[in-house]
């Protein structure tokens, strides 16, 4: 698209923000103009898409994900299990993934997020055995062939079995090797500039899988680069109960003797926190990724988010991975958050505004993002329009409440970077029919 050419998205039927009624104006890859009910745009355009029978919204933000897990959906050895003896009954046959695997469950991913209206989606890959070790690159390849904008995570463990942690030692790497490459990763894919399609944060996977020295040094090389820093922490009580045996410590405490407390970094979970821990993490300006749905699954809690937002923590969204979800459609985890925190929280507390704000702004505060998650002059033109002409929404007052409440499931049309990515509910040159038929044949190999 020509850097120049202007679309108007002409009168929403509504909008997050009521100050864009009349619509919004995209010129490249940014939101030239946003326009009141009833103005018009200030200089001609050369498109115009009539948006009256569309909610819009700004592209959704996943802040926690593990694409490879789209290979075991529904998994029958993980069925109805905690969190620890979930991951157990399925790290040995994670450790089989192969370049193929990640590049198709990868695809997968990002085709259901874009579908979702998510324009932007970090991953937590954290699975480097033997003769994969160029899996984030793989990664974002397919990215960039989707058009999406990624945060990719370079996870690692370096904790086995035979060292007191979780996962088998075929699934560990050596702490010098996993440095090295996050380095290069760094330096060859993260984009610092605003408006970047890829970034690159470091993020050893939890404390019962990595080693207190890779913390550290990870904290150091992230400070090194100005890059973010990412993992689990108090998903379960198990967590708590392994870091006061390993370290002698709270998992707060451990994450603040390593030196990750402070506005670098964003926690997915964060569940098991004491109201002077939600205190700590506040005035740190240290986000937690709220994963409703993997939450509910491993039966691991409930995120105490309007506690950690008025603390001063940014509070996002994430689909977290697809074998504890088991999807990965942001929009249908919008309507989680919104069920589950008001089995917390009173009902004039948690509205749908706040949780689609959650899924945008609060999300890319958690990824370090000023130019994603709202629809301000300016801002990336990261959108998604939703239809509301399914039988779910027949009878639907509001709009914008009927998203959430009767559950919206995908979106109509979606920009990333000022290009449309999907029409008419399909993604712009993509054979998803391919694709499944791919992905099953490979999700029955990994389990064979």
């Amino acid at each position: 698209m020509n850097s120049a050419q202007r679309i108007w998205i002409k009168s929403p039927l509504a909008t997050l923000d009521s100050t864009c009624a009349g619509g919004l104006v995209v010129e490249g890859t940014r939101i030239a103009e946003v326009l009141a009910a009833g103005e018009t745009p200030a200089a001609p355009v050369d498109q115009v898409f009539d948006a009256r029978e569309h909610v819009l919204l700004p592209g959704l933000i996943n802040s926690h994900h593990h694409f490879y897990q789209t290979l075991t959906r529904a998994f029958p050895a993980a069925l109805n299990k905690s969190l620890f003896s979930w991951l157990k009954s399925l790290y040995p046959v994670w450790a089989r993934l192969g370049e193929e695997m990640v590049e198709v469950s990868t695809q997968v991913a990002l085709a259901e997020l874009l579908l979702s209206g998510c324009t932007t989606a970090s991953d937590h890959h954290y699975l480097f055995p033997q003769g994969l070790e160029n899996a984030i690159d793989i990664q974002m390849a397919q990215a960039q062939k989707m058009g999406m904008r990624v945060h990719l995570t370079r996870g690692s463990m370096s904790l086995g079995e035979e060292d007191g942690g979780l996962p088998p030692q075929s699934t560990v790497q050596d702490e010098d090797a996993i440095m090295a490459d996050s380095e290069r990763l760094i330096q060859r894919y993260h984009q610092a500039e605003e408006g970047a399609m890829s970034r690159v944060a470091l993020a050893p996977c939890s404390p019962f899988s990595v080693s207190e020295s890779l913390m550290q040094a990870s904290a150091r090389l992230a400070e090194k680069h100005n890059v973010r820093l990412h993992t689990h922490l108090a998903e379960t009580h198990d967590e708590t109960d392994f870091c006061i045996k390993m370290f002698g410590l709270r998992p707060l405490d451990y994450l603040e003797k390593v030196g990750w407390l402070s506005d670098r970094v964003w926690l997915a979970h964060g569940i098991h926190f004491n109201e002077e821990e939600i205190r700590r993490l506040g005035a740190a300006g240290t986000g937690i990724c709220h994963c409703p749905s993997s939450n509910m699954l491993l039966a691991s809690g409930l995120c105490p988010t309007l506690d950690l937002e008025r603390a001063g923590s940014p509070v996002g969204l994430g689909v977290d991975g697809s074998a504890s979800n088991d999807g990965s459609n942001m929009i249908q985890e919008v309507r989680q958050a919104f069920l589950l925190g008001r089995l917390r929280y009173d009902a004039a507390e948690i509205t749908h505004q706040k949780v689609l704000f959650w899924a945008t702004e609060g999300s890319a505060r958690c990824l370090g993002r000023t130019d994603l998650g709202a629809l301000r002059v300016g801002m990336q033109a990261d959108i998604a329009l939703f239809r509301l002409d399914e039988l779910r929404f027949a009878g639907a007052g509001d709009p914008l409440a009927a998203l959430v409440l009767c559950g919206a499931h995908k979106a109509d049309r979606v920009m990333v970077a000022g290009r449309w990515r999907v029409t008419d509910g399909a993604i712009e040159g993509f054979d998803l029919q391919a694709l499944i038929e791919r992905q099953k044949s490979l999700a029955r190999k990994l389990a064979a």
